[in-house]
């Protein structure tokens, strides 16, 4: 007689993890799936147009990336500051961007740089940052390709009608990987007379104000958030006495 009660009470318990397993099931169908998406570095993010302001493009490496937001702001209410969503790397990568950089917008300014890309060294299966000692070791852009790059991309800024200034590489420093002290001041001095060939190119000379102003990390061509925003006053300075004119 008591064989029943256990059939029932076995019936029972499966009920119970059927019920259980139905509302995990249930659950599970409800939750929303974690969002995938990366949020986009402040530095890419495009500025809040106003109308009526002047449009400007920065161009440039991670240099260029780290001065971006203090530049901005720099100029909030003055010019809308855009960059291109990329390290725009060494001037070969420059000449094949450059249309997609430009876009559809119409530029009054147009601040870039090209040259610790350029003149860093590369190993024999284009291994970055390589020793600049080693035979196998290149320059990632020998200096004279760079200057024909250069010009290239300057003569295509030109185009648009705005405003157009080369900025100088900022310095090398003692103990850099994969560079050499001294190859920036080669490639400023390439890119000046370079700039002077295609003509009506402003120069921004962030050499010598980066040397005078601020203090890079060690071994290392950055700069910490107080040196970027040194550059920035320079760059936001330079940008704006072309704005005026």
């Amino acid at each position: 007689m008591k064989r029943p009660i256990h059939i029932a009470a076995f019936v029972f318990a499966i009920g119970l993890v059927l019920l259980s397993s139905l509302a995990v099931a249930q659950e599970a169908k409800t939750k929303k799936p974690k969002s995938k998406t990366k949020k986009t570095p402040a530095h890419f993010t495009p500025p809040e147009v106003q109308e009526g302001l002047p449009n400007v493009l920065l161009i440039g490496d991670s240099i260029s990336i780290g001065y971006m937001i203090p530049t901005r702001k720099a100029l909030a209410g003055q010019a809308n500051v855009w960059r291109p969503t990329t390290n725009c790397g060494p001037t070969t990568k420059g000449v094949e961007s450059v249309e997609k950089w430009l876009g559809d917008r119409k530029w009054d300014v147009i601040h870039f740089n090209f040259g610790l890309h350029d003149l860093k060294y590369m190993g024999p299966n284009n291994e970055n940052l390589a020793d600049p000692k080693a035979e196998s070791s290149h320059q990632q852009v020998p200096i004279e390709q760079y200057v024909v790059n250069l010009k290239q991309i300057a003569e295509r800024l030109k185009e648009t009608g705005a405003t157009v200034i080369f900025c100088e590489t900022t310095p090398v420093p003692e103990g850099c990987k994969g560079r050499v002290v001294g190859d920036s001041i080669k490639y400023n001095e390439a890119a000046r007379k370079a700039m002077q060939e295609v003509g009506d190119i402003e120069i921004n000379p962030l050499f010598a104000f980066a040397k005078e102003h601020t203090d890079q990390r060690t071994s290392n061509v950055h700069y910490s958030v107080e040196g970027s925003s040194k550059l920035a006053e320079q760059v936001a300075s330079v940008v704006l006495a072309a704005i005026k004119k």
